[in-house]
């Protein structure tokens, strides 16, 4: 008997007003107008990242976590990959989310969802600007396609082919 297919979403968090902050709303978007994704996929918009994160979590075995990162040491536009453990050094997937995503991964487990969690970022330039401006700065626009690419790369470690859309 075959297992059943993991449960897999792609979370794409951030602040579409606050420039690189919104990468990940950005990505989602992208992945969202041209590809098609099987029933076990869900590539979700999920805003700014909070404990209200867990009704999603609550649905899937293996999470990706897209997002805006700084302080990775790499020039802005850079893609990081990682685990959600590794994130306490850097200023994303918490500094503007209040919540960080291994923080929400413990809160998760502690209700009993067994969730494989990881992480890919892109280094900004810019995601506190003094007013809000919708758009990426440019070196993080010129990596979005790259992103969409190694977004596609991880769904295909579990055996899923996104299919163009028309």
């Amino acid at each position: 008997m075959t297992a059943p297919a993991p449960r897999i979403g792609v979370l794409c968090v951030g602040n579409i007003l606050l420039l690189d902050e919104g990468f990940g709303p950005r990505i989602a978007r992208e992945l969202t107008e041209a590809y098609e994704f099987p029933d076990n996929v869900e590539i979700l918009d999920s805003g700014t990242m909070g404990l209200s994160l867990l009704s999603d979590l609550k649905r899937l075995d293996v999470v990706l976590l897209v997002d805006a990162v700084d302080n990775t040491g790499e020039p802005p536009g850079t893609l990081v990959t990682f685990l959600p453990e590794d994130i306490a050094p850097y200023e994303a997937f918490h500094g503007a989310h209040d919540t960080r995503f291994v923080d929400v991964l413990q809160a998760a487990a502690l209700l009993g969802y067994e969730i494989d969690g990881h992480c890919l970022g892109v280094q900004v330039l810019n995601m506190h600007p003094p007013e809000h401006i919708i758009g990426l700065t440019e070196p993080v626009e010129v990596s979005v396609p790259l992103a969409v690419e190694c977004v596609l790369g991880f769904l295909q470690r579990y055996g899923i082919e996104a299919r163009p859309k028309a």
